[in-house]
């Protein structure tokens, strides 16, 4: 299984890893790093996470930045990143 972006999550997705490298250098690789490790993680086994909202709404949390993935629909592989 593989992922795509919501052209929205996409963009935010982008612009999160500028604005990390712009605080510290590297800091936005290590947020890349961290969300392509967890993306494999979900892609791999999304069904070990509970249906949060029916149909099939699932969250996934990033452990080292304050971000939640949220993927929608069973056949399909829409991600989208949310502040928390």
């Amino acid at each position: 299984m593989s992922y795509v972006f919501h052209p929205a999550a996409e963009v935010e997705h982008l612009e999160t890893i500028a604005y990390y490298e712009s605080k510290r250098p590297g800091l936005g690789a290590m947020y890349l790093t961290e969300f392509e490790r967890m993306m494999k993680i979900v892609c791999d086994a999304p069904q070990r996470y509970p249906i949060e909202k029916k149909p099939d709404i699932r969250r996934f949390l990033m452990k080292k930045f304050p971000f939640t993935v949220v993927k929608v629909g069973k056949n399909t592989r829409n991600v989208a990143l949310i502040i928390v």
